[in-house]
């Protein structure tokens, strides 16, 4: 049986265009990582910049970048800090409870918000009102989180056992009208209460509390009612 073979031009065409597709897909890659680079670049700029403690964390959890105003407040190195690194700094009542909140969120995969001492290069322990949200890259894959820190000032002392104490004040992301909301629903008013008092609908009464729920991550009416008192929208 006779065996046909392809001519020598058809398999040296094949051959030039297989190479030039692979110079192609390595142009592009260059160039994507080129890109990548470039937008790292710039964040770490911006994140060295801005008047707040910009942090990144990869897919594995651990710590890979931190800006220079949170190593300027802390007074350690970047290498100092990452990883874990970073939790040294944290207070050691808080530390538990702010690594627990970040690994639930982590796993989870949405935003968090941590109130936290941090220790500042002089020693002192700080209040951090800290964020972080996930990012992803572009083909949808999980990167790990960013976020930023920013230190709070006026601590108000409080009383535990006859002791003061100073805790953060709370950061209230609340409108005027969801205030009102809020202290009344903590006064024991209900809906249609609330609605009569304020002249508004049932509807927008109810609409008013489930955005503030939802706004301060709470799922029943007494974590409202003690977020208001720590708030200090409502007394004890």
């Amino acid at each position: 049986m006779r065996v046909l073979q392809a001519p020598e031009s058809h398999l040296f065409e094949r051959t030039r265009d297989l190479r030039e597709r692979m110079e192609q897909l390595e142009k592009e890659a260059a160039e994507a990582k080129s890109q990548a680079l470039a937008a790292d670049l710039r964040f770490r700029l911006v994140a060295d910049a801005a008047p707040v403690m910009f942090w990144m964390s990869g897919p594995d959890s651990l710590c890979t970048f931190v800006g220079k105003p949170w190593l300027d407040f802390r007074g350690r190195t970047l290498e100092q800090e990452l990883g874990t690194g970073w939790l040294e700094g944290v207070h050691p009542d808080d530390r538990n409870v702010c690594f627990s909140t970040y690994m639930t969120a982590f796993h989870q995969r949405r935003d968090f918000r941590l109130e936290y001492r941090l220790k500042r290069a002089d020693g002192a322990y700080c209040w951090i009102v800290d964020t972080g949200v996930p990012r992803y890259e572009p083909d949808g894959s999980f990167a790990g989180y960013v976020g930023c820190g920013v230190e709070v000032d006026g601590f108000r002392p409080i009383l535990r056992n006859g002791t003061a104490h100073s805790v953060a004040p709370v950061v209230n992301p609340l409108t005027c009208r969801e205030q009102q909301v809020v202290k009344l629903v903590a006064d024991g008013k209900s809906t249609k209460e609330i609605a009569a008092l304020l002249g508004i609908s049932y509807k927008t009464a109810d609409s008013h509390r489930t955005k503030i729920m939802e706004k301060l991550r709470v799922h029943e009416t007494a974590s409202l009612v003690r977020w208001a008192v720590r708030a200090g929208l409502v007394q004890a």
